[in-house]
């Protein structure tokens, strides 16, 4: 059974940072692809980043590209997101997602519809 399980969400001060963890189990982490995405309530699911199963490739929307950081340890099965420089805009529920993939990733890796795997999310509130 594939797990997802994110943390390190949390209220933070616009300008601030926070690393984001995603934890996987159930499967064969080094052979997966890796995303973020993030949601508001009412709104579309959005893309945020993703990485390839070798961290070799990454995608970054364009709203979070310089400030934002995608990063996976493969021998603790789990992937990062650090944020920096936070805006407010950036509030969210943030979700981990996975694709079994052993290639290059492409743009359609930037698709929620691409993954097959999600996990619960964990709320990231910036205030001013």
């Amino acid at each position: 059974q594939v797990q997802l399980v994110e943390s390190g969400g949390g209220l933070v001060q616009a300008g601030g940072s926070l690393r984001l963890s995603c934890a996987a189990s159930g499967l064969t982490f080094s052979s997966y692809a890796m995303a973020w995405f993030r949601q508001v309530p009412g709104k579309e699911r959005e893309f945020v980043a993703a990485l390839s199963w070798s961290g070799s490739t990454t995608y970054y929307a364009d709203s979070v590209k310089g400030r934002f950081t995608i990063s996976r340890d493969n021998a603790k099965n789990t992937v990062y997101l650090q944020m920096n420089s936070l805006k407010l805009e950036d509030t969210a529920d943030y979700y981990c997602a996975a694709r079994r993939s052993v290639s290059k990733i492409y743009n359609d890796s930037t698709r929620d519809s691409w993954y097959d795997y999600w996990g619960q999310g964990t709320q990231v509130i910036v205030s001013s």
